[in-house]
C-alpha cells in the first residue's frame, strides 16, 4: 500500500530504482567510465516548516536540484505561527489568518524551488491530492518543467513557539499529551477534508511516503540538539527536533518492514545554533543561499503566484538571512573521517550507517575482488561511525545508537562498538554499550556528540563524546577489557564531535571547536591520565575537525570560516599542547570536513561533488561525485592512499594516489551492484 497510490500527478515518472542485489556475496569494483558520472540517487528530505530546508539544508538541496537529482520535500506541519503574514513592523495591525499565511509559505517554497529548478520562480507546479498511509490526505506538487523536483505537504499543525508547553504539536503528540494531532489544511490547496493523526500514524504516514519516492539519502533535521546551559531553553524549535523523532521512528520501520527498496543513507542537519557558529560558507555560497531566501519572502511583492494569500513568508521579509543562517550549514552527524581503514595485508575496511544499520565493505589484500555492503546485527545506529586499530590488529568500529523504548522518556542515545572476532576476519561481534555521560533526555536531550576514539603507545583504548552541557567526557578501556566510568575532562562551549590521535611518542591528543577558537587535550606521556584542558590559541574555526598523527606530533585540518579554504597547524606536546606553524592550503569554497592522508586532501567543494589535492601547492582538482557526510582516507600500506566517498546513491566510491611527488588519483571505482537507476 503506498501513500501516494492513485496520483495522477506522477503518471509517467520512473520512481522504482533497482533493488540491491543481496546475493552478490562479492564484486569486482567497477570503475567510472571517463567522464561519467555516478548514479544520482534519490534525495528525500523531510522538514517540520516550510523554510527549514531553505534555512538549515541549503546548499546542499540547491546543488542536488542543480544536478538534476530526484529531490523531493516532505514538510510535516502548515508552519501556519499565529497567521501573520506580514513583517514585523506591520504585524499588529494585520489581521491573522491562519490558513491564508500557511498558503503565503507554500507559494514562497513553490517559488524558491522553481527559481533553484529552472530560473523562473514562477514555473507551472501540478498539485494534487493524494491518501496517505497515515488515513489522511496530502498534497503533492510536481513542478511541470523538472518533474524530478516534488514538494509533498503534510499539513499538520505547529507548535507555534519555540520550546513553551503547546500540547498540539508535534511534542505534544509524542509525549502523549495529546492522543491525536488536527490538521491545518492551507487556504488554497487542493486537500479539502480534515483529518487528525495519532503519533503511530504520523509514522505511518512518513513510512508510506518513504516506499513512495525509495530514497538513497534521506535528510531530516537534528532529533537531540540539546539545551542552552543557563535557562535549559532547547537550542532548536520543538517542531524541528520532535519532527525529527518521527522521522527517526519511519526511516526505522521502513528499513524493517520494506524489503524490496534500495539501502539508504541518513544525513542530519544542525538548526538555530548555527547562528552562534562560525560562518561555513564562502560569499558566493551565501549569496546564493540567500537569493532563495529573499524569493522564498517575497521581497517584490508583485503577484506572480497568483493568489490573494501572498506570495511568500513576509515575516522573514525584513531579514531573509535569519540569525546569520544563510551563511552557513552544519551537520548534526556524520563528520568523521575515519570510517575507511587499512589491515597488515593492505586490505580495505569501510563502515557506513545504511538503513539504520552499520555497512561493511572489505577487499582483500592489494587487488582482491570487494565484498558488501554487508550490514552487520543490530539496527537504531545513527549517521557517522568510526574505525580504530587495536594493538592486536583487530579493528574496533564505535558509533551511537537511539532507542525508543515503550514510554517517550524511554528516549535515549548511547555510544556503542564492535570489534572484529580476529585481524582481518569476515566477522565481528555483538554490539556492546559504553552508554551515556548524560542521565536522561529531558535533561540535554540525549545530546551527545559522535565518539571519536584512539589507542595509545601503551594500547589504551580511549573513546571521547561532547556532552549536552558541551563539555569533553570519556571511558577508558581497562586491561582487562572492562571499562572505567564517564570521566570529566572539562572545557566550555564545545560544538561538533572532537577528534583524536596520538602523536610520534604515543601520547593521545583530543581536540574540540569551540564558537570562537580550538582547545585540546593531550597525555604528558602514553599510559598517563589526560591532561587539562588547553587554550591552543588557533583562530575561530568553522566546526569539523580532522587530526592525524603524523611528524612527531598531532596535525590538525580546518577550514577558515567565510572562505572554505583548508587550513592545518601542527599540533605538539613535548612542553605542554601547542600550535606550530598554521597554514592556509587554498581550497575549493567548499564546507564540512577534510580527510588528510599521505599527500591526499579531500573534501566536499562549492557545488556539492569531492574536490581534492594531490600534493602540497598543487592545484585542487574537482571529481563529479557527490556524496553524504564526510570523505575517508587511508594509508595502505607505506606507498599508497585510498580515498573513499557514499555517494548520494548510498553506494561506496573508492580511488588511490601513489603517495609520491606528481602523483595522481586513479579512476574512481563503484563497489557493489547498483543501488538505483540513473
Amino acid at each position: 500500500m503506498l501513500v501516494l497510490r492513485g496520483n495522477a500527478a506522477l503518471d509517467g515518472l520512473d520512481r522504482s530504482p533497482a533493488a540491491p542485489d543481496a546475493s552478490a556475496a562479492a564484486t569486482a569494483a567497477a570503475p567510472l567510465a571517463a567522464g561519467s558520472v555516478p548514479d544520482p540517487g534519490r534525495v528525500v528530505q523531510i522538514i517540520a516548516h516550510p523554510d527549514d530546508d531553505l534555512y538549515f539544508m541549503n546548499p546542499d538541496l540547491r546543488y542536488s536540484i542543480s544536478a538534476g537529482h530526484p529531490v523531493t520535500s516532505v514538510y510535516l506541519t502548515a508552519g501556519e505561527a499565529d497567521g501573520v503574514n506580514a513583517a514585523p513592523a506591520k504585524g499588529a495591525t494585520t489581521a491573522p489568518n491562519k490558513p491564508a499565511y500557511a498558503e503565503a509559505r507554500q507559494n514562497g517554497i513553490r517559488a524558491a524551488y522553481a527559481k533553484m529548478a529552472t530560473g523562473d520562480r514562477a514555473g507551472a507546479w501540478k498539485r494534487t491530492v493524494v491518501p496517505t498511509k497515515g488515513g489522511g490526505h496530502a498534497e503533492v506538487d510536481v513542478l511541470v518543467a523538472k518533474p524530478q523536483v516534488n514538494l509533498v505537504w503534510l499539513q499538520l499543525r505547529e507548535a507555534g513557539h519555540g520550546y513553551a508547553d503547546v500540547p498540539d504539536s508535534l511534542h505534544g503528540l509524542w509525549n502523549g499529551k495529546v492522543a491525536r494531532l488536527e490538521s491545518m489544511l492551507s487556504s488554497g490547496t487542493p486537500v479539502k477534508q480534515r483529518f487528525a493523526y495519532s503519533k503511530d500514524q504520523v509514522v505511518q504516514t512518513l513510512v508510506g511516503v518513504l516506499e513512495q519516492y525509495r530514497p538513497t539519502t534521506v535528510r531530516f533535521q537534528d532529533p537531540t540538539p540539546g539545551r542552552y546551559p543557563d535557562t535549559k531553553q532547547y537550542t532548536d524549535h520543538q517542531d524541528h527536533f520532535y519532527g525529527a523523532r518521527f522521522v527517526q521512528m519511519a526511516t526505522a520501520a521502513y528499513a524493517k518492514d520494506v524489503k524490496d527498496r534500495p539501502h539508504f543513507a541518513v544525513q542530519n542537519y544542525v538548526g538555530y545554533v548555527n547562528g552562534s557558529l562560525p560562518s561555513a560558507l564562502d560569499p558566493q555560497e551565501a549569496k546564493e543561499k540567500l537569493d532563495s531566501l529573499d524569493t522564498y519572502a517575497w521581497l517584490d511583492r508583485q503577484n506572480h503566484c497568483g493568489s490573494d494569500a501572498g506570495c511568500g513568508d513576509l515575516k522573514v521579509s525584513d531579514q531573509p538571512a535569519g540569525n546569520r543562517w544563510t551563511d552557513t550549514v552544519n551537520y548534526a552527524r556524520g563528520t568523521g573521517t575515519n570510517w575507511l581503514t587499512s589491515d597488515k595485508d593492505h586490505g580495505l575496511w569501510a563502515f557506513k550507517v545504511l538503513d539504520g544499520q552499520v555497512a561493511v565493505w572489505h577487499r582483500p589484500g592489494p587487488v582482491g575482488p570487494w565484498r558488501g555492503p554487508d550490514l552487520l546485527p543490530g539496527t537504531g545506529m545513527d549517521p557517522g561511525v568510526t574505525a580504530v586499530t587495536l594493538k592486536d590488529g583487530r579493528i574496533a568500529v564505535f558509533g551511537t545508537r537511539t532507542s525508543f523504548g515503550a514510554r517517550p522518556t524511554d528516549y535515549k542515545r548511547e555510544v556503542v562498538h564492535t570489534v572484529q572476532q580476529a585481524p582481518g576476519a569476515d566477522g565481528f561481534g555483538e554490539w556492546q554499550s559504553l552508554g551515556s555521560p548524560e542521565t536522561a533526555d529531558e535533561t540535554w536531550t540525549s545530546d551527545i556528540s559522535a565518539p571519536a576514539v584512539s589507542v595509545d603507545g601503551t594500547g589504551q583504548l580511549a573513546a571521547y563524546v561532547r556532552d549536552g552541557s558541551y563539555s569533553l567526557r570519556g571511558r577508558l578501556q581497562r586491561p582487562d577489557g572492562s571499562w572505567g566510568p564517564w570521566e570529566k575532562h572539562g572545557g566550555e562551549d564545545l560544538h561538533g564531535a572532537p577528534v583524536t590521535a596520538t602523536d610520534g611518542a604515543g601520547r593521545r591528543m583530543v581536540l574540540a571547536a569551540t564558537s570562537k577558537t580550538v582547545v585540546g587535550w593531550a597525555q604528558p606521556k602514553a599510559g598517563a591520565p589526560l591532561g587539562r584542558v588547553t587554550a591552543t590559541g588557533l583562530p575561530d574555526t568553522t566546526l569539523p575537525l580532522t587530526a592525524e598523527g603524523r611528524e612527531g606530533g598531532v596535525r590538525l585540518w580546518f577550514r577558515k570560516p567565510g572562505s572554505g579554504n583548508v587550513r592545518t597547524a601542527l599540533m605538539t606536546a613535548d612542553d605542554g599542547l601547542k600550535v606550530n606553524n598554521m597554514t592556509d592550503l587554498g581550497g575549493l569554497n567548499g564546507f564540512g570536513s577534510v580527510t588528510a592522508s599521505g599527500h591526499v586532501l579531500a573534501g566536499r567543494a562549492a557545488g556539492g561533488q569531492l574536490g581534492a589535492e594531490v600534493g602540497p601547492g598543487r592545484p585542487w582538482g574537482r571529481s563529479p561525485l557527490m556524496f553524504v557526510g564526510a570523505p575517508s582516507s587511508t594509508m595502505t600500506g607505506k606507498n599508497m592512499v585510498s580515498l573513499a566517498v557514499v555517494g548520494l546513491d548510498a553506494r561506496l566510491y573508492v580511488t588511490s594516489s601513489a603517495d609520491a611527488p606528481n602523483a595522481y588519483l586513479a579512476p574512481w571505482q563503484a563497489v557493489g551492484p547498483r543501488n538505483a537507476r540513473p
